[in-house]
């Protein structure tokens, strides 16, 4: 059984997003869920609940796990590529799609009391004994953890170290804010482009992601990009691609990059087909006909979905296979050697060479443990 809620709980902490209904309960603010709460109910993420009449979060500290990842798995292409990102989660989500790929993780309905656990401090001097370049709060949304994510992200940035917010971008005006004005970089999952597929597939809305889109790209200095899993016969039609990267285009620039990757059949959509890749190579290439200029694939081997092209002169200046980096055409600065047109993105000197590697990590007593 899940455990009760109490503030005595040390992984429980007050939060700031609520406000008081007329009939008493609390309405959580985090996300546009809106839970309205009663003593003792947690809201639709699971983590987030009423104790002592306040909200409260009840993951602070508390993980799923940690990993060190190549940056480009989050995914990010453009933001220090090459180099290394301590990646970690915590339990619950804030959406329920039926497709999720991490649903043993975004799904739990408990938080495992021998789950690692550090507070922020100790979260950042791990990413630095371990030569990580960032931090990316991953595996599970961190709008739902946003006090924990932020905390962290202000502990690393005071050690030199980047924050990364992966997130489905579900997020009210205050907790949009808040979140991804503290990190440096994010990668949002714009899951469909249509109101019917957010309502009946991810359970949620489309408006309130796309609000969290032009936030990031206009009112803050966070690099963004963003992912979209393919899903046959539901957000893959020429249509639908059209008009999606179009938005992108002229809503947020011809420099946003876009990352398309396959679904496999999991949790409740074990019954749809795996997307084959000449469904992203044509999303891929529906996405520069429509102006993007760094547009990806996903989830298979494909050499030119990889690969970064100069804007300008079209050279291959970044050539990857899966999250290994093959070859490096750009100054130190983001520019292209062969006519040196800058190429958006994040860059700070050479690339790193930490390339695939995927190594679990434990943080016990303040230091990092490789499991």
């Amino acid at each position: 059984m899940a455990e009760t809620l109490s503030l005595a709980d040390p992984f429980t902490v007050p939060t700031r997003h609520w406000h008081r209904l007329d009939d008493g309960r609390l309405q959580c603010d985090a996300c546009p869920r809106a839970c309205k709460l009663r003593e003792a109910q947690r809201g639709v993420c699971f983590v987030r609940g009423r104790v002592d009449d306040q909200v409260v979060l009840t993951s602070y500290g508390r993980s799923s796990g940690y990993c060190v990842d190549p940056i480009e798995k989050k995914p990010l292409n453009h933001f220090l590529p090459g180099t290394s990102v301590l990646s970690f989660g915590t339990a619950g989500c804030n959406l329920a799609c039926r497709f999720c790929q991490n649903w043993d993780i975004s799904k739990s309905k408990e938080v495992d009391r021998l789950s690692d656990a550090a507070p922020p401090e100790t979260i950042a001097d791990a990413a630095l004994e371990l030569g990580c370049a960032s931090v990316a709060f991953t595996y599970n949304d961190p709008v739902i953890f946003v006090e924990y994510a932020v905390d962290t992200a202000d502990a690393c940035r005071e050690k030199g170290v980047r924050s990364v917010a992966v997130s489905a971008g579900y997020a009210t005006d205050a907790t949009r804010r808040e979140l991804y004005g503290a990190v440096d970089a994010a990668n949002i999952d714009l899951k469909g482009f249509t109101d019917d597929f957010y309502r009946h597939v991810a359970m949620g809305e489309l408006q309130p992601v796309l609000d969290t889109l032009r936030y990031i790209r206009h009112e803050t200095d966070t690099w963004l990009e963003i992912t979209t899993l393919l899903i046959p016969g539901m957000n893959d039609s020429d249509a639908e691609l059209h008009e999606m990267t179009a938005w992108v285009a002229g809503e947020l620039g011809p420099d946003v990059p876009v990352h398309f990757s396959a679904f496999h059949p999991d949790y409740k959509m074990r019954d749809v087909p795996p997307t084959p890749p000449s469904t992203l190579s044509r999303a891929r290439r529906i996405a520069m006909e429509e102006g993007l200029r760094y547009v990806y694939t996903g989830n298979v081997h494909d050499r030119a979905g990889d690969t970064t092209l100069c804007p300008s002169c079209g050279a291959e200046v970044i050539e990857r296979d899966w999250y290994e980096l093959r070859s490096w055409k750009l100054t130190g600065d983001g520019h292209c050697r062969a006519c040196g047109a800058a190429v958006a993105g994040v860059y700070d000197g050479p690339p790193g060479e930490w390339g695939a590697r995927r190594v679990p990590v434990q943080l016990k007593t303040g230091r990092a443990v490789r499991r």
